[in-house]
């Protein structure tokens, strides 16, 4: 049935430029984004691009920085796929979807110099501030990796470094805003047939024939590249999907309003 279903669709996408849901090619759903939805976090966020939720926290944390970064604090990402988010999804430790959205989340953050880590070391080679965020989604509807991207940076946007007293962490109480210089955005394209998409829904990740995300800053630089089901796909198609993404990139920061 299901094959049946991925048929229909695709020959609605690619023979008769039809989105089932009515939307345009170029068309995001719905975006809404609510910070400080966990009180018991330093910084949370809740996102949604259409039906899909994820739902993000900021912990921190002290700690030793990396040997290789001794002045720097510490950025981890961790992403939990609910089960009642999906029937696709299972109970347990985090599988290789999970895995692999935390990495790229993570890798968007980081490559984009979106926080200033260097603010965050107290002790060069000793002790600084660990920032864990902590990605749950909630009800997946495509385009899982835009709405984390969007939750995980709103939560550090509306994190706050706590208060220390000796080597005590004080929760509830803040010195200032965490260090925020960049404000990073995934944009998903999709290729399927001739035509370009974005904000793919579940339905619609299932019949794609190439997928690509940008992670771009705010001053429209590209910090990171994540490829999808790639083969066959040429650079003069790859070129479009880059431009549509620096496009779209600045639509949605009008929209959630990080101009």
């Amino acid at each position: 049935m299901r094959s049946l279903e991925n048929e229909y669709l695709r020959e609605l996408l690619v023979k008769k430029g039809i989105r089932y849901d009515g939307r345009k090619f170029h068309e995001y759903r719905k975006i809404e984004v609510e910070e400080g939805t966990v009180k018991k976090a330093e910084g949370s966020a809740l996102a949604s691009i259409g039906e899909t939720k994820v739902l993000a926290g900021v912990k921190l944390e002290l700690g030793e920085p990396y040997k290789d970064a001794p002045n720097e604090g510490v950025l981890k990402v961790n992403a939990e796929l609910l089960p009642l988010a999906s029937p696709e999804f299972e109970a347990g430790p985090p599988g290789e979807e999970a895995i692999e959205l935390a990495r790229v989340v993570d890798r968007v953050i980081r490559e984009s110099g979106s926080i200033k880590l260097e603010e965050l070391c107290i002790e060069e080679g000793s002790k600084a501030w660990c920032v864990f965020v902590d990605i749950a989604v909630i009800n997946n509807d495509g385009n899982l990796l835009d709405a984390a991207t969007v939750a995980a940076v709103a939560a550090l946007k509306d994190a706050k470094v706590p208060k220390v007293e000796g080597d005590e962490v004080v929760r509830g109480e803040f010195e200032r805003e965490l260090p925020l210089q960049f404000r990073p955005l995934n944009v998903t394209v999709c290729k399927v047939g001739k035509k370009l998409l974005i904000d793919p829904t579940w339905r619609e990740e299932a019949v794609v024939d190439a997928k690509v995300s940008f992670g771009i800053r705010d001053d429209g630089k590209v910090c990171a590249v994540q490829t999808y089901e790639t083969d066959g796909l040429e650079r003069s198609e790859l070129e479009k999907m880059l431009r549509l993404a620096l496009e779209k990139n600045g639509e949605l920061r009008r929209v959630l309003g990080w101009r």
